[in-house]
């Protein structure tokens, strides 16, 4: 850096809107309202600020649809941070928030955002409140490449206990940017308060590359839409004397801070003459190694039979224990249990997990789907499974809400299930360590471009899936992609069987649930028959699909249809005996 720094300014939106109580985006001021932005600027750094960061947080296509008017907001920033600046040696950071956009294409945005910020002048780069690092990894490379001597800072937004909203540990976050090298300085601000980001900070060894520290104020009130944050410019300046001396280099402040804190903070840590907690330095990684995982019965390298049952729509566990006793009796290795299928609500997966384990005594599988949970109450799930010694998921998005599609709604979606299998993966690294959860993922063999699927698929073993369990399979179709993940996924791959109850089942499984064909003379085969003939004709049936993978499979997933647990008993007997001749 030209001149090296090592205090930032606060806030500029929550300044702002403290001011002028302009409920319009506050990056429109630097074209309507110019001199109020160059004022918060000066304030800044009449506080003591070294260097400054632009109007531009939210300029991209999510908050301004207008290529024109953002490219116009960011010639008018840089104008007026140059005006503030003029005469002083404090620096000008292009201010680049998160991109919130489920776009394959994000990264190229960054790379155009960051453009018009060098045909502006820009040098100095601030990418912030990321909650993830690859999307801007490539227009921090088209910067370096512009301007080899331009100085980019990567900051994460984590909440207290150290989690991006994308679910990445900090560390893990830290370590990428360290990693990068178009990097030079680390960062962590926005959603913690300074108390929590000193905790965070102090249980960080010490980095190779500066440390920049910007939380904010404190917790806030909303007020029309606005967050609202108290006076507490005293006690912030503490704090950050506090973040300095766990070993932040670079101190400023977000949401909620303002020209004050700033001023106090700089004197604090001004009076601590650079005295440090003495930390090592770390050169590699920052995270905890995480080992591979997987349920217990894969390890011995056997073929492991499991058995998928719904929890119950009311209050009566009944039949999930009687059918817990039942399929242990006939051999079965551990039990799973659906999260809400079909996003119809039916009892906690992990709760009616937990019972059966206790009371059966046989190891339990939950799924754990995202669909209607955030980051908090799946955090909060997995810690009362660990109470439970449960330590295997099925790490699922979940069946849509049909009522919500009609209405134009979504779920809850915090993650998919790329991000919540990663999320689990890096709660193993810390929450979890002692023990950790086998996360296994869902595979669809029978969807019509199994190219995708499979690349999919690998993106799970990628985010830390340890072994997949197919959706059940009923033609040649379906066997030959379950053979090909067999073959690519260095993983087991327990294949999906479900033998259809009845005729009817068989007709509405093949007319109403997406993706799945059965053959016509095999649906036929169940007409007008009694129910042991059905039990025998469809557990036959699949059996012969088992046979055909059954030298590469991991074991069998199979799926109990309308709580049909003599089928599943009955078809894991036959599957038994199978293996056990052909051992």
């Amino acid at each position: 850096m030209k001149n090296q720094i090592s205090f930032f300014d606060g806030a500029f939106g929550t300044y702002y809107f403290e001011k002028t109580r302009d409920y319009k985006p506050c990056e429109l001021a630097n074209i309507h309202s110019p001199w109020t932005v160059i004022d918060i600027h000066k304030a800044y750094i009449d506080a003591g600020a070294q260097a400054i960061k632009t109007n531009t947080f939210s300029v991209n296509s999510t908050i301004f649809t207008d290529l024109a008017q953002r490219k116009d907001i960011i010639k008018a920033a840089m104008a007026n941070a140059a005006e503030a600046v003029d005469g002083t040696d404090v620096q000008i950071f292009c201010d680049i928030g998160y991109i919130n956009s489920n776009k394959d294409d994000v990264d190229l945005e960054y790379v155009y955002i960051a453009n018009d910020f060098i045909k502006n002048g820009g040098e100095n780069f601030l990418f912030e409140t990321l909650p993830e690092f690859t999307p801007v990894e490539r227009a921090m490379a088209h910067i370096k490449d512009k301007n080899p001597d331009a100085v980019i800072v990567a900051s994460f937004a984590v909440s207290q206990d150290g989690y991006s909203k994308k679910g990445i540990y900090y560390k893990k976050l830290l370590q990428q940017a360290l990693d990068c090298e178009y990097v030079d300085i680390v960062g962590l601000n926005c959603q913690c308060s300074p108390s929590h980001m000193r905790n965070l900070i102090k249980n960080l060894d010490k980095l190779p590359k500066p440390l920049l520290a910007m939380p904010n104020s404190s917790y806030p009130s909303a007020f029309n839409g606005h967050m609202i944050y108290d006076d507490n410019s005293e006690y912030f300046a503490d704090k950050m004397g506090e973040i300095f001396t766990y070993g932040a280099d670079i101190i400023g402040g977000c949401c909620g801070t303002t020209p004050r804190h700033i001023e106090l903070a700089i004197k604090n840590v001004q009076k601590l003459n650079g005295k440090k907690e003495e930390k090592q330095l770390v050169s590699a990684s920052v995270e905890p190694k995480n080992t591979q995982y997987t349920i217990p019965h894969m390890c011995e390298n056997k073929k492991i039979i499991a058995v998928e049952i719904d929890p119950p729509m009311d209050t009566d566990t009944s039949f999930s224990i009687s059918a817990g006793f039942k399929l242990k009796e006939a051999g079965v290795d551990i039990i799973t249990v659906t999260d809400s299928p079909l996003a119809r609500a039916r009892a906690d997966s992990i709760m009616v997990a937990a019972k059966i384990k206790r009371e059966v005594g046989i190891e339990t599988l939950p799924h754990l789907s995202c669909r209607d949970k955030n980051r908090i109450s799946l955090k909060g799930s997995l810690i009362g499974a660990s109470f439970e010694n449960i330590n295997n998921i099925l790490a699922v998005t979940g069946d849509p809400i049909m009522q919500d599609i009609f209405s134009g709604k979504t779920g809850v979606f915090s993650f998919n299930s790329f991000g919540l299998i990663s999320f689990i993966n890096q709660l193993n690294s810390e929450v979890f360590r002692s023990s950790p959860f086998a996360v296994g993922a869902a595979l669809n063999v029978n969807v019509p471009n199994f190219e995708k699927e499979l690349a999919r698929a690998k993106k799970k073993l990628a985010n830390g899936a340890v072994y997949f369990l197919t959706q059940p399979m009923y033609g040649d179709e379906a066997v030959a992609n379950f053979r090909r993940a067999a073959a690519e996924l260095p993983v087991p791959v327990l294949a999906g069987l479900m033998p259809p109850a009845s005729y009817k089942n068989a007709v509405f499984l093949n007319n109403e649930v997406s993706g799945i064909t059965i053959d016509d003379s095999f649906v036929e085969s169940l007409k007008d028959k009694t129910r042991e003939e059905i039990v025998e004709i469809s557990t036959d049936f699949c059996l012969d699909i088992a046979k055909k993978v059954s030298d590469v499979a991991g074991g069998f997933y199979l799926m109990t249809p309308l709580k049909r647990v003599d089928l599943t008993v009955r078809l894991t007997e036959k599957i038994r005996g199978y293996l056990d001749e052909n051992n």
